[in-house]
């Protein structure tokens, strides 16, 4: 249970409607004053943007008000959460920039997603944006690169290199800074197992850009690449913050020079058409992002789309509180790819795909890749069954 669900339904609606105001890329000081005149309830307020990933842009767009429409102690409060999340955006940025030149010396190439770059992309500033790690994404023939280069950096991988060796996959790979929340995570065309088809490595690369961080050339997906990478990871995550919803409303604002044939070619490439026509809906519909010409018809032909946006859009304000069941989890799954053929394939291989939680029983004794795949899909249902269904 979240804080926010502690709330009273009408208590947390009155504060929902507030956040989406403060989300919509075309914001308006008067509307959001007008949202809060009805004089919300500043705890489940704060509680539901940070639960939705919200505070730093709450905080901004309370900045543009005059005092008397926001609490002094909140505006307080607020300020004082929005420089904590921007000092570790800045710590974790300058650590990026170092890496990024070790990885340069070292001559291996990595290509940095979400995160900053999405931060400065969406919202012209890479502190806006809440990320609690670095996420870049690299070739699987240099992972075991990468991890000695990290491990002598005084980084702890979570999969040791013997495990590398020996062609186990995890879902990332995961590093860790002792005694710290700071991670990096690098991710493969072979981890990504989300994505309905296998990332053309070689393609993302070769249309890299770099983006502007404070100063520095950052090695990023180019940003119609970006956008659909963007929407197949919250599709994996439900759509369940209205940060990600947000993002690609912001993107698709900002970027006006979205090369929309670009991106549909991506996205087919993927397999994650309605992924990103999901996207786009639920931008359109919460944040009132017009759909771009070019885009439109694609996006109203795509009638499973619209169900799954309608419902998503029901279970929004509380889906931090209301989990889904593992029922739920896999037909969203099969609904997201499109299709009982395709959907099902995908859900087929996204249960059988084992990851680093599947090596090891809880006794520690290793297991054949046979027996990892049969019991993957009883763990999931152990540990997700449990979860109220819908």
């Amino acid at each position: 249970m979240t804080e926010a669900s502690l709330f009273g339904a009408e208590v947390r609606a009155a504060a929902w409607a507030v956040l989406v105001e403060c989300a919509l890329p075309e914001f308006d000081s008067r509307r959001f004053a007008e949202a809060l005149r009805e004089k919300p309830d500043w705890s489940a307020l704060l509680a539901l943007a940070e639960e939705h990933g919200m505070l730093a842009l709450l905080a901004e767009r309370a900045s543009e008000l005059e005092e008397a429409w926001v609490p002094r102690e909140v505006r307080q409060k607020l300020k004082e959460k929005h420089r904590a999340q921007v000092l570790f955006s800045m710590s974790l940025n300058a650590e990026l920039f170092r890496l990024l030149e070790k990885f340069s010396t070292a001559r291996v190439e990595g290509t940095v997603v979400k995160g900053p770059v999405l931060s400065a992309r969406a919202y012209g500033d890479p502190g806006m944006r809440r990320y609690e790690d670095l996420d870049l994404l690299v070739r699987h023939k240099d992972i075991l690169r990468f991890t000695e280069l990290l491990t002598a950096e005084g980084y702890e991988p979570r999969v040791p290199t013997g495990e590398i060796r020996a062609g186990k996959v995890p879902g990332e790979y995961l590093f860790k800074w002792p005694g710290t929340v700071r991670r990096i995570e690098l991710h493969t065309e072979e981890t990504l197992r989300y994505f309905p088809r296998r990332l053309p490595m070689e393609k993302l690369f070769a249309r890299r850009v770099y983006e502007s961080i404070d100063g520095h050339g950052v090695p990023a997906l180019c940003a119609e690449d970006e956008l659909v990478v963007v929407c197949v990871h919250n599709a994996k995550h439900y759509w369940e913050r209205l940060m990600w919803i947000a993002d690609v409303a912001a993107l698709v604002a900002r970027q006006e020079e979205l090369d929309w044939g670009r991106t549909l070619s991506t996205a087919r490439e993927l397999g994650a058409e309605r992924m990103l026509i999901l996207g786009l809906r639920l931008a359109e519909q919460i944040l009132r992002v017009k759909v771009p010409g070019k885009m439109e018809k694609v996006v109203r032909s795509d009638r499973g789309a619209e169900r799954l946006a309608g419902e998503i859009i029901e279970r929004l304000p509380s889906a931090g509180g209301a989990p889904r069941g593992v029922t739920g989890r896999a037909l969203f799954r099969m609904r997201m790819r499109g299709g009982l053929f395709r959907g099902g394939a995908y859900l087929l291989r996204l249960t059988l795909s084992p990851t680093e939680e599947d090596w090891k029983e809880k006794s520690g004794k290793k297991r054949g890749k046979i027996i990892e795949m049969l019991q993957r899909p009883v763990r999931l249902a152990r540990k997700y069954g449990s979860k109220n269904e819908g």
